[in-house]
């Protein structure tokens, strides 16, 4: 496959737009790890070649394990994971699959154990963002380096 379109070239405002948000959530207060496993997960949910390189290779330097890497789409069968995390990374999927989860009051409950209404509304923006980020990169198809 070959890349359809460079949106930053092409829409540089749109894209601009885009990379503002992606800098605001560089300001919260989410731990760096965090905010790379809710990327990598939902990369993997939506099928994105792209990101999931990024983010994996992003993680690394933000000091995440191979070992967690690797297991992140089997987070549920593992022991590698925080509470805490197990809590974000659900979130992240049902946020991703929106259409098919509607976010249940469950899944939003389990992270409020965790983090106050604002750490909240900063996950929620990040597993946003990456869903927004991940629909440019699949439709544009938009293609990993080779190393």
């Amino acid at each position: 496959m070959k890349t359809r379109l460079q949106m930053d070239q092409l829409i540089p405002k749109g894209y601009a737009a885009m990379v503002g948000l992606e800098q605001y959530l560089g300001s919260t207060s989410l731990d760096k790890s965090l905010k790379e496993l809710i990327k990598i997960r939902a990369s993997q949910i939506n099928g994105c070649a792209f990101c999931i390189d990024m983010h994996t290779k992003d993680a690394r330097k933000h000091g995440e394990t191979e070992q967690r890497i690797y297991a992140l789409n089997a987070w549920r069968e593992t022991p590698f994971f925080s509470p805490e995390e197990r809590a974000v990374l659900a979130l992240t999927e049902a946020v991703t699959l929106v259409a098919e989860t509607h976010v249940p009051d469950d899944v939003y409950d389990e992270v409020r154990l965790y983090f106050d209404e604002v750490q909240t509304s900063e996950i929620i923006m990040a597993i946003v963002v990456i869903n927004a980020w991940n629909r440019l990169a699949v439709s544009a198809r938009k293609m990993p380096d080779a190393d």
